[in-house]
């Protein structure tokens, strides 16, 4: 890409950080307008055809934002940039925006995502660390979530080889406070990334959206140890979605902190042992992952170029269960353009909710 003015790249911050404005809307707006300026002048009208008000986001707000990131010793990494993580940007709901601090070439490596308990057994603890070191002796650079538990404890031992931690508050927050250090350390001989505003405290809704970015980066994700309905299950599942492998540690069944990696095991992740396991796994990945654990196709459908359709009438098609959208395009019996459009002003407008899988409701 050529290389972003300061307005365009200011408008593109200001575009994401505006109501109802999500990854796959942020990339229909910049389809469709071809620059964020111009997307952030026909946000008011498109919201108004989708049944809402809508005012941008103040500028003097983004603007201490953008203050904010550079007092932090960050950047920004705009989704189309040279360094923007490649195998994170094959994902349809990729963070258009990412703020660093370290060295973003690490991405560009292979690289293993290494997560479980944060109440981690000292055994699992133990193992985490010597599947980082190998891992990380073998060429990887190792991503996790700077978690207590199975996350520190990989981020830790993978520091000299490489390693990627990605957080959910914003670049500025240490979250957990006890790994502040550990976050620094990270920042200045790995690569620290965040996907909220600086200034963001963690929420319990931003884990979800911190582990799609850790199952993006990597070519596999290994889970170590996790309890049933545990956010490292979580972040197993999004690796399954795009099509990466995932890889679980098998415990004893009368170890609760076991189950969730049994569990993923019996429903078709790869069984691995030691690094050398997950190295086989990995070496000449090709997209085709071996595991079968809930294979699904994430379809986030991408606005056409050719948006000569009138928006179509899809909003008394939906309710507030989530439905695919290729089911609203063969019910409505419009073209995808005119189905995309009209979701985009439903979105804008606050009407309409997206989901995983390229599902869509109406907000509740």
């Amino acid at each position: 890409m050529t290389a972003l003015s300061q307005e365009e790249a200011f408008a593109r911050i200001r575009l994401l950080r505006s109501p109802n404005v999500g990854p796959v809307s942020y990339r229909q707006l910049l389809r469709r307008f071809g620059t964020a300026v111009a997307a952030l002048e026909a946000l008011p009208d498109l919201a108004a055809r989708g049944g809402g008000g809508y005012r941008v986001a103040d500028e003097s707000r983004v603007a201490d934002e953008v203050a904010r990131v550079r007092a932090a010793g960050a950047r920004y990494l705009f989704h189309d940039s040279a360094d923007y993580p490649a195998l994170l940007a094959e994902l349809d709901t990729a963070p258009p925006i990412l703020t660093c601090r370290g060295d973003a070439a690490l991405a560009a490596r292979p690289c293993v995502a290494i997560v479980g308990a944060r109440n981690a057994s000292a055994a699992a603890v133990k193992l985490a660390r010597q599947f980082a070191v190998d891992l990380a002796e073998a060429g990887f650079v190792v991503v996790s979530g700077l978690a207590r538990g199975i996350d520190g404890a990989a981020h830790q031992a993978a520091l000299s080889g490489g390693t990627i931690g990605v957080i959910a508050s914003g670049i500025d927050i240490a979250y957990p406070p006890e790994h502040r250090n550990l976050q620094e350390q990270v920042a200045a001989e790995g690569l620290l990334l965040a996907e909220q505003p600086p200034g963001t405290e963690p929420l319990a809704r931003h884990f979800p959206s911190r582990n799609r970015i850790i199952a993006g980066l990597a070519s596999g994700t290994v889970v170590v140890e996790a309890a049933p309905k545990s956010g490292s299950l979580i972040t197993a599942r999004l690796a399954a979605e795009v099509g990466r492998e995932v890889m679980a540690v098998p415990g004893s069944p009368l170890e609760p902190r076991s189950q969730g990696c049994n569990q993923l095991i019996r429903e078709g992740a790869v069984l691995v042992q030691s690094a050398a396991d997950v190295v086989e796994l990995l070496t000449g990945f090709d997209g085709q992952p071996r595991s079968t654990f809930r294979e699904t196709a994430a379809d986030f459908a991408a606005l056409p170029d050719d948006l000569a359709d009138a928006p179509a009438d899809v909003a008394t098609l939906l309710t507030t269960a989530p439905v695919a959208v290729d089911e609203l395009i063969r019910q409505s019996g419009d073209s995808p353009a005119a189905v995309q459009l009209a979701l985009l002003e439903l979105e804008l407008g606050g009407r309409l909710v997206r989901h995983a899988g390229g599902r869509v409701s109406l907000a509740g």
